[in-house]
């Protein structure tokens, strides 16, 4: 084949490929409209409750409610690299929620991530972890949101820099890293361990959170579940691996995904209306199948905290560590780090204290925790933060003990650390 050849052909293909993608859009757009007529639907009770359950599972309401806003209208800031995006409406309003939608147009967005007027979803809405929920599944929790109160709440436009905020190129992005499952975190093939992952990696979309992230936003599924930290705090490993090795078993995890609360700490930050708003109200059939899926059929022991090294901090840091605890933290957290129960976390076995990455212990000591409630009337009180009373150099002393003494850690944490999530 000559040159000339070699050049029209490649040049034909591509003119082929642009008809092939303006070909689909158009057909998304034409299939997709804005009015059309108001959706009456009539589902049997007992879909409609199954659709509540399922939309629990799926978390629907942490995202699509906004702090002080109505339930499931949207609104929520969600923060990334590229932009803000805000959650949708996703009430039967006719005007500003899916009010219009029919069953197939809500399959189409959450399956393939298309809006019922043919505009691509951004992947803030997980559609990349809801391709693999059922058929019926997404027609249930269909029936269930067009039960509920309209809400005739606008929706804000996405706030995406320049050349994100061109939705068709997730055509491109769809094309690269849609895919129609997601690899398991664990080993296993028992019936708990196959409905704890469509729970985790379908329903719940763990990985949305704790997976990392490539350059273009898309979930590095080499590594699902090893954590990162797309906003301050970071989702942390919850690998078999990396639950172990701060403690974590079965029993610890099924109590702290239907309670918030256990022996390894509480639920903070993204992570509490997770519980409050979703796993909370699972089965303790489902709350036993996400637990033996997220450390497999036959789950690792176990890793025991190692002997306190007090040198490991060095002498210096580890005086003006436990100088700052017993002046700061001790009045609550104790003398030997217990807590008290209900009310304030156990710094002992806690698994913040016990990740390899001090980020989160970090933000804890700077920015401090809000109060927060849990099911069954439980509570802890408000922790402050200390950033206005402790300098870098002290503040890392104070992370470097608590890792040191209660988390197995080294006392890496350095003052240049510490300024930098100031």
């Amino acid at each position: 084949m000559t040159f000339r050849r070699l050049v029209l052909s490649v040049a034909a293909a591509a003119v082929v490929g642009v008809i092939a993608i303006a070909t689909l859009v158009a057909i998304n757009l034409w299939r997709g409209t804005t009015g059309g007529p108001v959706q009456a639907v009539r589902a049997p009770a007992d879909v409609v409750a199954r659709g509540k359950y399922l939309a629990e599972a799926a978390d629907c309401a942490a995202c699509h409610s906004a702090p002080g806003g109505a339930p499931f209208a949207g609104g929520l800031p969600m923060q990334s690299g590229f932009g803000t995006i805000y959650a949708t409406n996703i009430t039967p309003d006719p005007d500003n929620g899916i009010g219009r939608w029919s069953a197939d147009d809500f399959w189409r967005a959450l399956h393939n991530g298309v809006r019922r007027d043919g505009q691509q979803l951004y992947p803030a809405m997980p559609y990349t972890s809801y391709r693999g929920m059922t058929r019926a599944d997404a027609d249930a929790i269909y029936a269930y949101v067009m039960q509920l109160r309209p809400m005739n709440v606008p929706n804000r436009e996405t706030e995406l820099n320049f050349p994100f905020n061109i939705r068709l190129g997730m055509l491109g992005w769809n094309l690269l890293f849609l895919r129609d499952s997601l690899p398991a975190v664990s080993a296993g093939s028992s019936p708990p361990w196959q409905r704890g992952r469509y729970l985790v990696n379908v329903l719940g979309h763990c990985g949305e959170c704790h997976t990392p992230r490539g350059i273009l936003g898309q979930m590095e599924l080499s590594r699902p579940f090893a954590g990162f930290a797309l906003g301050r705090l970071a989702a942390p490993d919850i690998t078999p691996a990396g639950l172990v090795s701060r403690g974590w078993t079965a029993a610890g995890l099924r109590t702290f995904l239907g309670r918030g609360l256990a022996r390894q700490g509480s639920a903070f930050g993204d992570m509490h209306p997770v519980i409050m708003l979703s796993t909370r109200n699972l089965t303790d059939d489902d709350l036993n199948a996400m637990a033996t899926y997220l450390l497999g059929d036959n789950p690792p022991a176990p890793t025991p905290l190692p002997p306190i090294d007090p040198a490991a901090a060095g002498p210096m840091a580890n005086a003006a560590g436990r100088s700052s605890y017993m002046a700061l933290c001790a009045g609550c957290h104790g003398l030997d780090g217990n807590g008290v129960p209900n009310t304030v976390v156990a710094m002992r076995d806690n698994s913040t204290l016990r990740l390899a990455d001090p980020r989160n212990l970090i933000v804890a000591i700077l920015d401090g925790i809000g109060s927060e409630n849990f099911p069954h009337h439980d509570s802890m009180q408000r922790m402050p933060g200390f950033s206005d009373k402790l300098g870098d150099g002290e503040a890392a002393a104070l992370a470097n003990y608590l890792r040191v003494t209660w988390g197995g850690q080294k006392g890496d944490v350095t003052p240049a650390a510490m300024h930098a999530l100031r």
